[in-house]
């Protein structure tokens, strides 16, 4: 794929939504970031009816401290693989309070030394929350990239490593929410709804469905 096909798919995307967010709900980092932990093999749906639990009695490193371990897995309890997240969330939350005054750190170094915290998640942080330029690949943008012929990769690091050096500077701020929210709405992964797709013209898919 040639820059000005990438540059125009992009241009489609923000007129097609102008201003992309996650799916989670959250209002400081600390929720954003203890969302994320939760979010993982679970839908924002469903992490969103557990965080509306939790945030009104603990959206602070010291207040989940404070709640304890089973009443956190008491609030999360809906929420797919609960028992281990609850762990990693409150070995997060521990660091946060004895090594960040409570704190999230703004760097790829200190975000990925926490407890459940990969590539992946450090850049939904540092892109959602600090505003960096990063992109976070997961199933949806890997599986976007590789069959728009945006970004191809083997894995996630390669196809985010081509999404940085191809996707034009304008656009990289909002990047992965655009191909996230196109992967899970219209790039979908059994049957791509083409035929709503704003970038069909545009995307080098050769197995395009004509109908949806």
């Amino acid at each position: 794929m040639n820059a000005q096909k990438r540059h125009d798919i992009f241009v489609r995307l923000r007129e097609h939504n102008p201003t992309p967010t996650t799916e989670l709900n959250w209002t400081t980092p600390f929720e954003l970031l203890a969302a994320v932990l939760l979010s993982a093999q679970a839908t924002d749906v469903g992490v969103n009816k557990a965080t509306a639990r939790l945030f009104p009695v603990a959206n602070t490193p010291q207040a989940i401290i404070d709640l304890g371990i089973d009443g956190l897995k008491e609030h999360i309890k809906t929420i797919g693989l609960y028992n281990t997240k609850a762990e990693n969330l409150m070995k997060t939350c521990r660091i946060l309070v004895e090594a960040y005054a409570g704190k999230i750190p703004k760097t790829r170094q200190g975000l990925e030394a926490l407890p459940g915290v990969g590539r992946k998640t450090a850049n939904v942080i540092l892109n959602t929350a600090f505003g960096e330029p990063t992109i976070a690949v997961d199933t949806h943008i890997f599986r976007v990239s590789n069959r728009t012929r945006i970004a191809t990769g083997k894995n996630v690091n390669e196809v985010e490593q081509k999404l940085l050096r191809h996707v034009p500077r304008e656009f990289r701020q909002d990047a992965h929410h655009w191909l996230i929210l196109h992967g899970r709405y219209t790039c979908v992964a059994r049957k791509p709804r083409c035929g709503s797709c704003v970038i069909e013209d545009l995307c080098e898919y050769p197995d395009k469905t004509e109908l949806y």
